[in-house]
């Protein structure tokens, strides 16, 4: 940790995020296309949704019908007033390719470690296995490192086993049981 940093004291005292946050970042997905990175806006609220719901587990729980449902709205709202939140999406040519949510959890165990959770990952079918995948990882795992979190997380679907392999590949390890109570 930089002296004289503290995560708290910038998540309280500030809505700006560390300048390796900020919104384009760009990487080459392959000798002729550019990946960016950038903080979602409100007009990316349709194309996010509808990566949510382009997979098994999402066409059974997502509702990708526009505009979108005043529920994504809100949340969306939410999010983007929390600090400690990201909603990111990729994109290719302005098109958005893929997303994710990062959040940053503070705690108290592991000596008040600050942790990065990644969810809601999504790379639109035609791009999957281009390493457009692996990239926004990389960037989100950056991100976390820029805020001091001393780990970072994720969960994911049992009935997800590529994802699975996919995690593994970039180095998470499944070392917890979850579990979910739906309200």
């Amino acid at each position: 940790m930089t002296a004289g940093y503290s995560p708290v004291a910038a998540a309280r005292n500030s809505t700006e995020l560390p300048v390796s946050n900020r919104n384009l970042v760009s990487m080459e997905l392959s000798s002729m296309t550019q990946l960016n990175f950038r903080h979602a806006q409100p007009a990316d609220l349709p194309a996010i949704v509808a990566l949510l719901a382009n997979d098994i587990l999402g066409q059974q729980r997502e509702d990708a019908s526009s505009p979108p449902h005043q529920s994504y709205v809100d949340a969306f709202e939410a999010i983007l007033a929390d600090p400690n939140q990201l909603q990111v999406v990729a994109t290719v040519n302005d098109e958005v390719i893929g997303t994710l949510q990062l959040t940053f959890i503070p705690g108290l165990a592991r000596l008040g470690a600050w942790r990065g959770q990644i969810e809601a990952v999504r790379i639109a079918e035609a791009h999957r296995g281009s390493g457009a995948g692996r990239q926004m990882f990389e960037w989100a795992i950056a991100q976390c490192r820029a805020r001091c979190c001393n780990l970072v997380q994720l969960t994911t679907d049992k009935d997800r086993p590529d994802a699975h392999r996919f995690y593994e590949r970039l180095g998470f390890v499944g070392s917890h049981v979850g579990y979910k109570l739906i309200l």
